[in-house]
């Protein structure tokens, strides 16, 4: 569990900046938790905009993505953030040395989906990466994209941005072809 910059509620909506990058306590405890090797995904959970979807599809769509990943891939422990907007996934990537980072977090409520998730990854997390170098799934809710359903696109992309070694504008999601195959 780690704190952004933002102090409470208001500052993170007040401060966008301020949900963009981690307190200092926060930056000296992910370091020390570093591995040597760093890790292939570190997944990031925070409540963004709606905590509510946050607390009922995180742990739905956990509940269908993590099976998919076989020892192959070194999972960092899953860190929680308050307070936290997108682009503190490139802190957290960068600190963690982690090939990719998922941020989970709920979305802008509106139109009658308070409870939609939005999953935003990056290639080489690292501070100064922009829209165009991150890849969304988002309106994850089962009214929307269900879990299950995110969490083998999901899947599909990481695994196409692991390998291609690209995020963002330049990977493609191809995981409809895939279930095509598989249907």
């Amino acid at each position: 569990m780690v704190n952004s910059r933002a102090k409470d509620r208001t500052d993170y909506l007040l401060r966008p900046d301020h949900g963009r990058s981690l307190d200092e306590a926060s930056k000296q405890a992910l370091t020390a938790s570093l591995k040597p090797d760093g890790f292939d995904l570190v997944i990031i959970v925070s409540d963004g905009l709606s905590s509510h979807a946050a607390h009922r599809q995180v742990p739905e769509l956990l509940k269908h993505l993590l099976p998919y990943f076989d020892e192959s891939w070194r999972l960092s422990p899953i860190v929680v953030v308050r307070h936290g907007r997108v682009a503190i996934q490139d802190e957290i990537g960068h600190l963690l040395d982690a090939r990719l980072s998922l941020m989970l977090l709920g979305e802008r409520p509106g139109l009658g989906s308070p409870d939609s998730l939005g999953a935003y990854f990056t290639h080489r997390p690292r501070p100064g990466l922009t829209d165009a170098d991150r890849n969304c799934v988002s309106n994850i809710r089962p009214e929307g994209l269900s879990p299950d359903a995110a969490a083998f696109r999901l899947y599909h992309l990481l695994t196409a941005s692991r390998r291609n070694a690209i995020s963002g504008v330049g990977l493609k999601d191809e995981s409809d072809s895939t279930i095509k195959l598989l249907a």
